[in-house]
């Protein structure tokens, strides 16, 4: 069983945030189902339960990256995802309409793996992007 994130770190998480998924930028406040802790280092590969080491996550993405902390690029070699605590989310992703396209290798497997761009995401994400309520650049 995974240990509880106290409450005042999870709202730390979320202010820096500002309430979106770190991964997919989708904002909580659209969600579903409240986002979730992601720990960016999972805890079976030995990160720990701090600031540093935390990602706000919609389900969608953290499910989907799970315990996952690389993944095997289109030709078989182990590549690193995306860390939003040492990495620029506009230095990996760009938006194109609703569609978050990637602009390095790290970008492409993240992209892949969280399954950023399923129709149904992209959707969500463009009726927010005419709502007003997502970013049309990042």
């Amino acid at each position: 069983m995974r240990p509880e994130i106290p409450e005042a770190l999870r709202k730390q998480v979320a202010n820096r945030a500002s309430f979106r998924c770190e991964y997919c930028l989708f904002p909580e406040r659209y969600a579903t189902f409240r986002h979730q802790i992601d720990h960016i280092i999972s805890l079976q590969h030995g990160g720990q339960s701090l600031l540093e080491n935390l990602a706000y996550a919609c389900i969608h993405c953290n499910r989907l990256k799970g315990p996952n902390i690389a993944t095997l690029d289109r030709v078989g070699q182990v590549l690193g995802l995306f860390n939003p605590r040492h990495q620029n989310w506009g230095d990996h992703f760009r938006l194109n309409g609703a569609v978050i396209e990637p602009v390095t290798d790290i970008g492409e497997a993240t992209v892949r793996l969280l399954k950023i761009n399923d129709i149904l995401r992209v959707q969500k994400r463009l009726l927010l992007q005419q709502a007003g309520a997502y970013p049309r650049s990042h």
